[in-house]
């Protein structure tokens, strides 16, 4: 029961989420933003997040995870409605900033407490299940958002997005008594992040969590921009986007017999050089069809690798800061997410569609050299 209302409450939080991603990029776009104007507001989605996200773990571990949760959702629900009351391109900036912050004191919170449900045994089973609320909302935040946008406008796009995290309020009230503090107890000590980056194991696989949140995030920015320059429609490009969450949600399905045959380790070495390829194929595409096709593609790699390094940031965590890992998870994810869309808006305007979707596959293609060392090592020491 826990984890069903757990997987609910994802769901409604990551489709605003992911919406209003969409929503951001095309209503700046319509208001005559440039490309790297749109890689300024997907940058501010992580801005907050870098300096705050350990904190928010060390919070979850030291009074449970209701209260971030529900702060979490409020500031989602109220970022969105910013749009609607102030209309034009300067409140973006703000939405953005806001609704990146707010998401990942609800986002945090649930990565920390989720492994620990129902015990050790379940530990992969529950990360797989949490993330297919995830890839459902991927899929359903776009769409809507795309849909919502060409049948009733951005700014009415905003306002029926906002619906979703106030759902997640009403549970929060109503039935939010089932959640309890993440199960590995802390001390209570004086102790630094820092501390995590010292643990080989545990710093590889944030290097290759901070890799596929960079190349999701890539996906995510630059697909409407994509899409936009090929003459897609916005229910073509939250279609597109779709599929790549259509694959996610299947590949997790199969997710837990997977890791029956092959370790974590080997299971999210395999995804990022699964993504890399498909980034390569992007630019030589242009209609709807075949970009979906591509996105399913892409969906397949990073579909495995979010929950495999949530697992095993989770695993290798010291006892008593499950939700403080995920926090730093959470740090060097936004670091990418704010470096990358300034670093590949440039480079897009700069040098073109292709540069951008070569130098992401790129990146993975280091990723996953960096963890099959990592599993090789570790195999090594046996």
């Amino acid at each position: 029961m826990a984890i069903s209302l757990i997987v609910l409450m994802c769901t409604l939080n990551h489709a605003a989420f992911a919406g209003s991603r969409v929503v951001v990029s095309l209503y700046a776009l319509d208001q005559g933003a440039s490309q790297i104007t749109i890689g300024v507001f997907m940058a501010l989605y992580a801005l907050c997040p870098i300096f705050i996200a350990v904190s928010i773990g060390k919070l979850a571990d030291r009074v449970g995870p209701r209260l971030p949760m529900a702060l979490g959702s409020s500031g989602i629900a109220a970022s969105l409605l910013l749009p609607p009351l102030f209309p034009g391109l300067t409140v973006l900036f703000v939405s953005a900033l806001l609704i990146g912050t707010a998401f990942h004191f609800f986002f945090v919170t649930v990565t920390g407490i989720t492994g620990g449900i129902g015990g050790e045994e379940n530990r992969v089973r529950n990360y797989a299940i949490v993330s297919l609320g995830f890839s459902g909302a991927s899929f359903a935040g776009p769409v809507v958002a795309g849909v919502a946008i060409d049948q009733l406008g951005h700014l009415s796009a905003f306002l029926l997005l906002a619906l979703f995290p106030a759902a997640t309020i009403l549970l929060l009230w109503l039935r939010g008594g089932f959640l309890t503090r993440a199960v590995k107890g802390g001390d209570g000590g004086k102790r630094h992040a820092i501390d995590l980056m010292r643990i080989p194991a545990l710093r590889n696989a944030l290097i290759a969590s901070g890799i596929i949140a960079a190349a999701y995030d890539l996906f995510q920015f630059y697909m409407p921009v994509y899409g936009h320059a090929m003459g897609l429609t916005a229910s073509a490009i939250g279609v597109v986007i779709g599929f790549c969450a259509l694959a996610t949600f299947t590949i997790r399905v199969a997710l837990p017999r997977l890791v029956q045959r092959l370790s974590e380790w080997e299971v999210l070495t395999y995804a990022i050089f699964v993504a890399a390829g498909a980034f390569v194929l992007f630019p030589f595409f242009r209609d709807a069809y075949s970009l979906a096709t591509i996105s399913f593609l892409l969906g397949l790699g990073l579909g495995c690798g979010q929950p495999m390094s949530m697992s095993l940031i989770y695993l290798l965590s010291p006892q008593g800061r499950a939700a403080e890992s995920a926090g730093l998870r959470v740090m060097v994810n936004n670091v990418a997410h704010l470096a990358m869309p300034l670093i590949f808006g440039s480079l897009g305007s700069a040098w073109g569609f292709f540069s951008v979707f070569l130098a992401n596959s790129a990146l993975l293609v280091a990723g996953g050299v960096l963890m099959r060392w990592s599993s090789a090592r570790k195999q090594g020491s046996r």
